[in-house]
């Protein structure tokens, strides 16, 4: 014996239970305050600028060890 189909909703019922799903999830969420922001943004700004001064300093290093000083020690 098999079972009887269910009939699934139409595209306009899925898109508009969709959206009242979003809705209703929408007005669970925490949203952080202006200065919130302001403080994780400035903390992003400079974590960010701290990683670039890394590599850049990495950079450096591995520049004057790859092209200067590995070279002169095969005689190039």
């Amino acid at each position: 014996m098999t079972t009887p189909a269910v009939a699934s909703p139409s595209l306009p019922q899925r898109v508009v239970q969709f959206y009242h799903d979003v809705v209703a999830e929408m007005k669970k969420v925490t949203w952080p305050d202006v200065p919130q922001v302001r403080q994780l943004a400035i903390g992003v700004i400079v974590l960010s600028l701290l990683i670039g001064a890394v590599i850049g300093l990495m950079d450096l290093l591995l520049q004057s060890v790859l092209v200067r000083w590995l070279p002169s020690l095969f005689g190039g």
